[in-house]
């Protein structure tokens, strides 16, 4: 990790090896990740948590919500010394109300008309990268380590071009409705634009995701050291396109198995002559139940892939993250949790979210060259607006691990 105020230099360093390696250098300190918490202790949390939701109609959600974070930060162990969450709850409530409150207007505009209600998205939506800012920005400066608390050091502007992917088309398709006379019967030609902006959409995601975690990994910083991303938009295309490509074998090989063993058996002609119908039952259920399990693989495959892409590529020449998480180890974890999350119906979910947990922060280690205990915090952090952390949620982004 570098000096904040230190410019780039043009000596190459093994942070910037190519997005497939993954290159420490040998004289460095290792700062392991550990997550100590226990299903039985965040249970006791979760069910007290989910009671007063439930007796206050959601409005204890702020408060839940603050003793999560501080029950998972203070049991996330960096080099052997918990994280802290500070956020004050009545400054998150304040937030979340703001959240509710943009969200009434956007239904109420949608009500009047689909113009109104796409412009009053459109409205909302050009608030969300100041929110998503904030977000970061109170997240962060109420985390702390070692009696350090982190920073967020991201402008306003960097989080309006960050988001600029998504805007683009929505922007096309508000244009577009502007000359629709009729919004209960649109001419063919704004079909062909909503389904052109539909798979630009598609094609930018990748461009979208890379720029909200350079965003974001750009301007983690900590005392005097800030991190930077070094991770390319190609290696974000990259990954896509292999998480494409194994949703659509997840989806195709079990029809195409199906298909063989039907026809290997002759049980197509035989259910032709009205027989051969507990033979396909037989055959496809095996079958439906793999298809089933490949489909619930893909997001463990994604989670894996791009944790370890995001985090390998952020730090700088005195302090990166290395993430090796395996997708084995993953996809196990998640599997189990459903099944046993199923069995309990639903009383298993504090358990899976330990375990989730413990899985991914563990797979994550701090590869450093300077001493942990002589970071210095020089720049005291400064909190963002409550209202930014509940419009995390509320946007359903990822503003952490």
């Amino acid at each position: 990790m570098q000096h904040a105020d230190t410019a780039t230099s043009g000596a190459t360093h093994p942070f910037d090896a190519p997005d497939t390696e993954v290159q420490v250098p040998t004289s460095t300190n290792q700062i392991p990740i550990a997550f100590t918490g226990s299903g039985s202790e965040y249970f006791r949390i979760w069910i007290v948590n989910l009671l007063l939701m439930l007796v206050t109609l959601g409005l204890y959600f702020p408060w839940a919500k603050a003793r999560r974070l501080r029950y998972f930060m203070g049991n996330t162990l960096v080099g052997g010394q918990p994280l802290g969450f500070h956020g004050d709850p009545k400054k998150m409530f304040k937030g979340y109300a703001l959240v509710g409150i943009l969200f009434i207007l956007y239904s109420i505009a949608g009500e009047f008309s689909s113009m109104a209600g796409l412009v009053a998205l459109v409205l909302v939506a050009g608030l969300w990268p100041a929110l998503f800012k904030s977000s970061m920005q109170f997240r962060l400066a109420n985390t702390s380590w070692r009696g350090l608390r982190f920073r967020f050091t991201g402008d306003l502007p960097s989080a309006y071009r960050a988001v600029l992917p998504l805007f683009l088309p929505g922007l096309v398709l508000v244009g577009g409705l502007a000359f629709v006379n009729d919004e209960s019967a649109p001419p063919a030609w704004f079909g062909f634009l909503a389904l052109g902006v539909m798979l630009t959409t598609l094609a930018i995601t990748p461009w979208l995701m890379w720029n909200l975690k350079q965003y974001q990994h750009n301007h983690y910083s900590l005392g005097h050291l800030q991190t930077s991303f070094r991770a390319s938009v190609g290696s974000f295309y990259k990954l896509s396109l292999k998480i494409v490509g194994f949703g659509l074998l997840a989806t195709l090989l079990p029809v195409a198995v199906t298909m063989g063993t039907l026809f290997g058996l002759d049980a197509v002609d035989k259910l032709r002559e009205g027989k051969g119908i507990w033979m396909v039952m037989v055959t496809m259920l095996p079958t439906l139940l793999g298809f089933i399990v490949a489909m619930i693989a893909i997001k463990p495959y994604a989670v894996a892939r791009l944790q370890n892409l995001v985090w390998t590529k952020t730090g700088n020449t005195e302090l990166r993250f290395v993430s090796t998480l395996r997708v084995r180890s993953l996809l196990w974890v998640t599997l189990k949790n459903w099944l046993l999350i199923v069995i309990t119906l639903g009383l298993y979910w504090p358990f899976a979210a330990v375990a989730l947990a413990r899985v991914r922060l563990e797979a994550v280690s701090v590869k450093s060259r300077a001493n942990p205990d002589l970071l210095v915090s020089q720049v005291h952090p400064r909190e963002g607006d409550a209202a930014g952390d509940a419009a995390g949620d509320f946007f359903g982004l990822d503003v952490g691990l």
